[in-house]
């Protein structure tokens, strides 16, 4: 199993979702909001405590733990949805998963 991780801009979501929906098997994922900025090399250097305190610009994080077969499938999915061709669009990994359960079944309740 693998887990994909996302972090991209926030309007891409929506198309993101309906992409991922229609690829067979894509068993969902987790979205959460989340802050970054672009190292300074990348578009210069911070001048003031300002600039400092306001270069975080909002993200989603997306999380998605799937079979090794459609890692692949839906990494791409996500570049190629998610890149608008500009500095901060975001960035996809994926790593090794050793082991996942659903957390759906309920347990018997103790008896006492």
């Amino acid at each position: 199993m693998k887990e994909i991780k996302a972090i991209i801009r926030p309007n891409k979501l929506p198309p993101l979702r309906d992409a991922l929906r229609q690829i067979d098997g894509f068993p969902g994922m987790t979205v959460s909001k989340a802050e970054g900025c672009t190292a300074p090399s990348r578009h210069g250097a911070v001048r003031n405590i300002k600039d400092e305190l306001t270069d975080y610009t909002p993200k989603v994080r997306i999380e998605i733990v799937v079979p090794d077969e459609l890692a692949e499938v839906i990494f791409e999915c996500i570049v190629r949805i998610a890149q608008t061709g500009h500095i901060g669009d975001g960035l996809v990994w994926i790593t090794e998963v050793e082991r996942a359960a659903f957390v759906f079944k309920t347990m018997p309740a103790e008896r006492g």
